[in-house]
């Protein structure tokens, strides 16, 4: 087995450790592409700063890594039939070349575009919270920094897991932040912050809520900022509704409220359920109030609205893929597998993680996902009686080559540059007492010896 993967995220590094520590040792490698110039997807551009115990996995990405049967080739944009660049600096690769030197290929490229909310265009004081925390991990696509030093009060619309770490990083001192994994910049940007006050809107209520009990425990022990009380009549379950476990630890919290009592601190939080956006214009946010009694019951808007008024609304709904993807499906916004096999696609074409399953999850259901197609990747090739051949056509698979438009291309970056710029983070980071200060391109350029 001759085995590509594009993307080169969480679920590409699990589906390869599972499928070499069960491939003999000269039946398959593993080559995994992305176009990012860094590896490991969102666990470096996508995790909190602040939640570093996170990040863990990619200790086992290492291990994976010094297998001689992997290779890792970052900056590298595949793309289907249409020559272009992700970013300026990616070596673009159709993905004709993928199928004519490998007989296996893997899509692990996730769901990197925001959804967008109807009522809300985008503009400078709408934005999504991709951006923001595009910003705050120094992505390649990051856009600059929020208008954060003329907004007293930020609303953001959805309350998962996303927009709670957004809400955290805007409210928690930078004092505190300087020792995580927040480049200077970043840091420079919040303390010029004006922020006084995140609303955090929902069209559902408290017993419908996105966040895990972790975010939610996180905020109300914010020792700066204090959290609006909520109405107890929303922490009240539906006659003869059942409560989880979890559910019923998060109801508890919000009951309880924030540590520090509201009004107290210079920063304050709300968590304003039962709203749902129908427009924003000069500074001021309608909100429709909705009512939904149990998550199977549709929201339905109960005729009355309201105006907030916003310096910055964070819409933060949602991810999907990108649509210029291979088998994009738009009618669910990602591409459609069943057990890990791209539909529409031929023969030995597979899919993991969000870009199959959709942006849901976390780490671990990640990992799950990947372990569960790799299983079925190791069944189709027991089943196969047919030679190693190549997807693009009836030539026989060469398991040391690589596409010709790679080959002595120094813009391609392997994994021991990734360890080389790893290491320069980390040392840069202990000059100035933090986990890591990261390079930008200009500077891993330049710690590689590439200009």
């Amino acid at each position: 087995m001759k085995l590509a993967i594009v993307g080169g995220g969480a679920s590409a590094f699990y589906v390869a450790s599972r499928l070499l520590s069960r491939l003999p040792k000269e039946a398959g490698v593993v080559h995994v592409y992305d176009r990012l110039w860094a590896p490991h997807g969102l666990v470096r551009y996508g995790v909190a700063p602040d939640h570093p115990e996170v990040k863990n996995c990619t200790h086992k990405f290492d291990e994976v890594a010094k297998d001689p049967r992997f290779r890792f080739f970052g900056n590298v944009n595949v793309h289907d039939n249409i020559p272009q660049k992700a970013f300026s600096q990616n070596i673009p690769l159709p993905l004709s070349s993928i199928y004519t030197h490998y007989s296996h290929v893997l899509f692990a490229t996730g769901c990197p575009l925001p959804s967008f909310h109807p009522s809300l265009p985008q503009s400078e004081s709408c934005i999504p919270a991709l951006n923001v925390v595009h910003w705050y991990t120094q992505h390649p696509a990051n856009q600059g920094p929020p208008p954060l030093e003329t907004a007293k009060h930020v609303t953001l619309i959805g309350n998962g897991n996303v927009a709670l770490d957004v809400a955290r990083m805007l409210l928690t001192s930078p004092d505190v932040l300087r020792k995580y994994d927040v480049p200077s910049t970043v840091i420079d940007t919040l303390e010029r912050s004006a922020v006084q006050h995140v609303s955090i809107a929902a069209r559902r209520g408290p017993f419908d809520a996105a966040f895990t009990t972790k975010e939610i425990r996180e905020l109300i022990k914010l020792p700066n900022a204090s959290m609006k009380p909520i109405p107890e009549d929303w922490l009240v379950p539906a006659p003869g509704a059942k409560i989880d476990r979890a559910k019923g630890r998060i109801i508890d919290l919000l009951r309880k409220g924030s540590e520090q009592r509201y009004g107290s601190t210079a920063k304050t939080w709300s968590l304003d359920f039962f709203r749902s956006p129908v427009s924003f214009e000069g500074g001021k946010l309608t909100l429709a109030h909705t009512t939904a009694i149990s998550p199977s019951t549709r929201v339905v808007p109960t005729g009355e609205t309201s105006t907030v008024d916003t310096d910055l609304v964070v819409t933060s709904i949602g991810f999907k893929g990108d649509p210029t993807s291979p088998f994009y499906d738009p009618e669910l916004g990602h591409m459609r597998t069943q057990a890990g096999r791209v539909q529409g696609a031929m023969e030995n074409v597979y899919g993991s993680g969000w870009a199959a399953m959709g942006p849901k999850g976390v780490i671990v259901a990640t990992m799950m996902d990947a372990y569960a197609v790799a299983e079925t990747i190791l069944g189709d090739r027991e089943k196969s009686l047919t030679p190693l051949k190549s997807l693009g056509g009836d030539g026989t698979v060469d398991l040391g080559s690589v596409p010709g438009e790679l080959v002595g291309n120094t813009g391609v970056l392997d994994y021991d540059d990734w360890k080389k710029i790893d290491a320069a983070e980390i040392s840069r980071g202990e000059l100035v007492g933090k986990e890591r200060e990261r390079l930008t391109w200009g500077e891993v350029q330049a710690l590689l010896g590439r200009h």
